[in-house]
């Protein structure tokens, strides 16, 4: 299975606010988009690529992950590192900086 599959497989809501991905996607917000996590093209890994919706990655554009989260869209949101499913703890923790990252021990496991 090639990352693509395995990222479409497995992302089937937005990685960051957690909006489901309608079929066909209607609204802006139901739509996905490929999001590198850490933003850095070169980082082409199960951990680094997800699937986010459209508002996400817009609100997120070229920020490191640190100041995103800090964002006002994230407050409004309610998007925290505690509320990400699947993401790769190595390259949040490099990501996050001075955020806790204690609650992100294994890729492919569902915090809350």
């Amino acid at each position: 299975m090639s990352l693509e599959q395995e990222v479409l497989a497995r992302d089937k809501a937005c990685v960051y606010c957690g909006v489901a991905f309608a079929v066909p996607a209607v609204a802006r917000g139901t739509r996905p988009s490929w999001e590198h996590i850490v933003n850095d093209a070169a980082i082409i890994t199960r951990g680094n690529i997800a699937r986010c919706c459209v508002a996400c990655n817009a609100s997120k554009g070229t920020q490191g992950l640190g100041a995103w989260l800090r964002s006002a869209y994230c407050k409004r949101k309610g998007i925290t590192e505690s509320r990400w499913p699947r993401l790769c703890a190595r390259h949040l923790s490099r990501a996050l900086g001075d955020f806790k990252c204690t609650r992100l021990r294994s890729f492919g496991r569902l915090m809350t």
